[in-house]
């Protein structure tokens, strides 16, 4: 891939009526020019902790340092895409993945405090086991495929939650302004700072309708108006999240600290009353890169779908003939 310079946003300082300060260029004191925390540049949050606590791990926030240096290559080993024995692991190998490493912490989850994600309700499982029937089954319509299989989005929480690959991040600050550029999917996450209003309920976003403030040195968004659409949840949270968002419920409050110069303490708050039985809260630190964000161009035009649905009719027809 080539690096894309994120054409899109050199139009911001023009729609937004004010120029945009370079990433790194108040890198001494960590502040902009007009007073506000400066978290702009390139991050990344990829790593291999997992997002719920794994169940040898019960009852541990923490690893130690003697546990970390022992337990990293062996995760590593374990979710490696490599397949020397010829497993089917997949289409892809450890060439084209950027895993990061272990954590401290044993699950992004940080609340509740056994780092699992609380039991969904009654009717978010009813539509998730729905869901799940549909994805993990030769698809009929591509209504049966996740969202990000349609090249559409991953979400959230799940467009801020690591994965495997393409888990970066440019963040762009004006006054009243804070832009967030996911690689992943290519969306931009432009949020007001200005005390607007959140969108009438009627208006319903992929990600939701953002809103900014600042509690000290905290950027705190909180978002809102999200299209029911996004609600797919799959059964496993390892270390690759293909999609995870909630529906149209939810409330989602993020929190972004620069620690140092190269750190920002990120954490974010989930709450949906029609899916979770409480609210949750999960946190990852973001580590500033160099590299810019790259193009994602998805299914190359989205080939994949058009073919995955007629292979598999082919497959039926073949099926039904041999009959």
């Amino acid at each position: 891939m080539a690096p894309r310079l994120l054409a899109p946003l050199t139009v911001l300082p023009f729609v937004l009526g004010v120029a945009w300060l370079a990433p790194g260029a108040a890198a001494q004191d960590h502040s902009t020019p007009w007073g506000d925390p400066d978290l702009q540049g390139f991050w990344t949050n990829t790593t291999t902790t997992p997002l719920q606590r794994p169940d040898d791990l019960a009852g541990k926030t923490m690893l130690t340092d003697e546990e970390l240096a022992i337990r990293d290559p062996q995760v590593a080993e374990a979710v490696s895409f490599d397949d020397p024995q010829g497993r089917g692991r997949g289409g892809y190998n450890e060439f084209w993945v950027e895993r990061g490493n272990l954590l401290s912490q044993t699950s992004l989850i940080v609340d509740p405090t056994d780092g699992r994600l609380p039991a969904m309700t009654a009717a978010a499982q009813r539509r998730h086991d729905a869901f799940m029937a549909r994805w993990t089954a030769p698809p009929t319509t591509w209504e049966d495929l996740n969202i990000l299989d349609r090249c559409i989005t991953r979400g959230l929480p799940g467009a801020m939650i690591p994965g495997f690959y393409n888990h970066n991040y440019l963040i762009v600050q004006t006054p009243d302004h804070v832009v967030v550029q996911l690689e992943m999917i290519h969306d931009a996450r432009i949020v007001p700072l200005d005390g607007r209003a959140h969108l009438p309920g009627r208006i319903r976003q992929w990600l939701g309708d953002p809103r900014g403030r600042w509690e000290g040195e905290t950027l705190v968004v909180e978002s809102t108006n999200f299209s029911p659409k996004t609600e797919q949840r799959p059964n496993f949270f390892g270390i690759y999240f293909p999609v995870f968002s909630t529906g149209e419920q939810l409330h989602f409050v993020e929190r972004f600290t620069r620690v140092d110069a190269d750190t920002l303490d990120y954490r974010f708050t989930v709450t949906d009353a029609a899916v979770d039985a409480r609210p949750w809260t999960a946190a990852t630190p973001m580590t500033r890169i160099e590299q810019p964000l790259f193009e994602y161009a998805c299914h190359e035009g989205n080939y994949a779908m058009a073919n995955g649905l007629s292979g598999t009719r082919a497959a039926e027809a073949g099926a039904t003939g041999a009959r």
